[in-house]
């Protein structure tokens, strides 16, 4: 959305109105890695208008998403600003399941809190800041990863025409397939697997490389999917690739010839 400048007349020539500063953040957040950059206007923006709750969740998750894919607790600064965040945004489901998982990586028991809070998500309007695929981290992680197939299969089923909500259900399952092989799974299982990632691949086609690599995996570690999975493999490297996609591509591909084809 472009917004126009005369609608929000600076409060200076020095300054931009505190909309456009989170308008300006909310884009780098969304569309680049400048992540120092998007927390410095939101930084703006609250100072001239503190009272925004929107903003400041934002510029909290902004802070602490460098460490969104850590396995270490938030500092305890860092935790204590996310804490005062959801006391202030209550409303806002993302929030609480970001805040639930770092609950859980200092060691506290969530599984009741985590249940509750999927009754709230499975109610929010469907969209990628609902809550549910942060939800679906802390079902994996702390909870049961059975039990996280159970809930993306139950949006689904509220809605099931959104793509959204089959990209979570198709992660679930390969996180179960791929990382959680106490047993072999069910072959309905493995069938409804591979039709989610199939679906998946197809309604997000500019987005596809990673999803086309679960799909090959997912094939891979059943005996009769191995050429399936050779075949996709051979596929995707006769692409025309950028060299960074290259690189994944081959990441994976040595692990697959390692692992599963030894």
């Amino acid at each position: 959305m472009v917004i126009q400048t005369y609608k929000y007349p600076s409060p200076s020539q020095d300054e931009l109105h505190p909309e456009i500063y989170a308008e300006k953040a909310w884009t780098l957040m969304n569309f680049s890695t400048d992540k120092k950059l998007a927390a410095d206007y939101f930084q703006r923006a609250i100072r001239m208008q503190p009272d925004m709750v929107e903003w400041n969740t934002s510029h909290v998750l902004e802070l602490a998403s460098a460490l969104k894919d850590s396995n270490t607790e938030l500092e305890a600064d860092m935790m204590e600003k996310v804490r005062i965040a959801k006391e202030q945004d209550p409303e806002n489901l993302y929030l609480a399941a970001y805040y639930l998982e770092q609950c859980a990586k200092k060691g506290e028991r969530i599984e009741d809190e985590a249940r509750e809070l999927a009754r709230k998500v499975l109610r929010n309007p469907v969209s990628s800041y609902s809550g549910m695929k942060p939800l679906m981290m802390v079902y994996r992680n702390y909870v049961s990863v059975d039990e996280a197939i159970e809930l993306a299969e139950e949006a689904l089923k509220n809605h099931p025409d959104e793509r959204y909500l089959k990209r979570c259900a198709a992660l679930c399952y390969k996180w179960k397939i791929m990382f959680f092989r106490d047993s072999r799974p069910k072959q309905s299982m493995i069938d409804r697997a591979i039709t989610l990632h199939e679906e998946v691949i197809s309604l997000y086609p500019h987005s596809s490389l990673m999803k086309n690599i679960a799909l090959a995996n997912i094939y891979a570690k059943f005996n009769h999917g191995q050429g399936k999975a050779e075949q996709m493999y051979q596929e995707l490297i006769e692409r025309d690739l950028e060299p960074r996609e290259k690189q994944v591509l081959y990441n994976h591909y040595a692990k697959y010839l390692y692992f599963d084809r030894k």
